[in-house]
C-alpha cells in the first residue's frame, strides 16, 4: 500500500461532473466540416456504443436547444437520407442547411453521399 496522498480530482464545489451521452454526441458533431456528414450509426461507434445509433438521433431531435450551435442538419441516416428532418421547425430546413454548407441534396438525399462521408471514427483519431 502506498503512503502517497491522493488528492482528490473532483471540482472544488465537490461535484462530479455527470456523464452526459447527449453533450458526447453534440461534441462530436460540432467536429463535422462544413460540406461533410455523417451518420447516427457512425456516431454510436466512435463514441462506443454500436447499438446507439437511435439515442444519437434522440441527442439529434434535441439539439436545437444546445449552446454552443449543433449543426444537427450533418447528420443523416447510413444511406444519406434526411430522415432527421421532421424535428428543424419546418419541413425544408434541413435540406436549406445542408445546402448553405454546400452540400447537394436530391429526393431528401445526400449526393455523392459516399464522396461527403465524414466517419468520426477515422476523423478524431
Amino acid at each position: 500500500m502506498s503512503n502517497k496522498k491522493q488528492t482528490s480530482k473532483l471540482p472544488k464545489t465537490g461535484k462530479a461532473k455527470e456523464y452526459s451521452f447527449f453533450d458526447d454526441v453534440y461534441d462530436v458533431v460540432r467536429q463535422i466540416p462544413k460540406g461533410r456528414v455523417t451518420s447516427y450509426g457512425a456516431i454510436a461507434v466512435y463514441l462506443g456504443t454500436k447499438l446507439s445509433a437511435r439515442m444519437v438521433g434522440w441527442a439529434m431531435n434535441g439539439a436545437h436547444n444546445v449552446k454552443p450551435k449543433v449543426p444537427a442538419q450533418r447528420v443523416v441516416n447510413r444511406n444519406g437520407m434526411l430522415t432527421g428532418k421532421a424535428h428543424f421547425a419546418t419541413p425544408t430546413q434541413m435540406e436549406e442547411l445542408l445546402k448553405k454548407d454546400g452540400v447537394p441534396v436530391k429526393n431528401d438525399t445526400v449526393v455523392d453521399f459516399e464522396k461527403r462521408y465524414w466517419d468520426p471514427a477515422v476523423e478524431l483519431v
